[in-house]
């Protein structure tokens, strides 16, 4: 599972207070040495324990809630290997990300390592074949990208086994606003491009209409200097930039910075050569009140006669969605 620890920590679902706990019991080999291993309670969003890799193992036990969803990695590592607290020891081996443990948790880890890019078939398949086990619970997620709120709502109404688990309540109703809020975001596809006024690194002030609907394939990008996902998908966006500027394909960055200085730093630091504006508002910039933004990175794609055709393209997403447009 593709997840930073800490983050981990931030995320969705929480269980009641109250419920059984039970022992926890984490073994296990790393190439790290010295690194410090942390085990996250992934539902009620707590540190179960930790330890440091000596000699290239490390042992943890602790205490968590009866089958909570727990996940273990190094502590920047940017996999995590999951397992449910069911009782039984587990061995994990962090150079592989495999496990040894229970039968429901062995599925499990193979399930995620085989979703690593993600599949929209092998989920299907977890929700079918595992109705009756919690696995599917771990990538509620990933069906609710894939398919959407109807199909999640379709499954739900079937009673799988996995909806009677103590986080699945809070989580499903986290997703059902993510993906309402997404569908009142999408809306906007379609329509036409909203106008508005922001000023440049210079301090001009420019309408969003001189460089929207002239012509030309135009990204209107949301993002800031202190958005750290917005800085990793920045070379993607460059790259794109690169590759298709001179075939019609411009951007416009808007951003949601307060600090002027910070900024412009990170223009330059990022290299981004197209035009930027910004009011310098954080949250309460203009762009977030017109387009309904309330995460970035995030984005418009507007076609040459102004009309916005997609929402939110990242990575291989952005460069497979201008290659149709563009063609090689």
């Amino acid at each position: 599972m593709i997840k930073n620890l800490f983050a981990a920590l931030l995320m969705l679902a929480v269980l009641p207070v109250g419920a059984q706990k039970v022992k926890c019991v984490v073994n296990g080999v790393s190439n790290e040495n010295g690194a410090n291993v942390m085990l996250i309670d992934r539902n009620a969003r707590v540190l179960v324990g930790q330890a440091v890799v000596a000699d290239g193992k490390f042992s943890i036990t602790g205490e968590a809630e009866k089958d909570a969803l727990l996940a273990i990695g190094t502590e920047h590592a940017t996999w995590t290997t999951l397992f449910f607290n069911d009782g039984t020891p587990v061995s994990v081996n962090l150079n592989d990300n495999t496990l040894k443990g229970s039968p429901v948790n062995e599925r499990l880890v193979k399930y995620d390592l085989a979703n690593a890019t993600p599949d929209a078939n092998l989920i299907a398949k977890i929700f079918k074949e595992e109705r009756n086990t919690l696995i599917p619970f771990a990538f509620l997620m990933d069906f609710a990208e894939h398919f959407g709120k109807e199909s999640l709502d379709s499954v739900v109404a079937t009673k799988p086994l996995w909806v009677n688990y103590a986080a699945a309540k809070p989580e499903l109703d986290y997703l059902n606003k993510m993906l309402d809020d997404r569908a009142k975001k999408n809306a906007i596809i379609g329509q036409q491009f909203i106008d508005l006024e922001e000023a440049d690194v210079d301090g001009n002030m420019h309408k969003l209409s001189e460089y929207v609907g002239k012509g030309r394939w135009v990204l209107v990008d949301f993002w800031a200097s202190w958005c750290g996902p917005c800085r990793i998908e920045m070379p993607n966006v460059v790259a794109a930039y690169d590759k298709y500027h001179s075939k019609g394909f411009d951007v416009v960055g808007l951003s949601f910075d307060s600090k002027k200085d910070a900024w412009v730093k990170a223009i330059d630091q990022l290299k981004m050569p197209w035009i930027h504006l910004s009011d310098l508002k954080y949250w309460r910039t203009v762009a977030a009140e017109v387009y309904g933004v309330n995460s970035i990175p995030d984005n418009l794609l507007i076609d040459p006669q102004g009309k916005i055709v997609a929402r939110g393209l990242r990575a291989e997403g952005l460069q497979a969605k201008l290659k149709e447009i563009f063609g090689e």
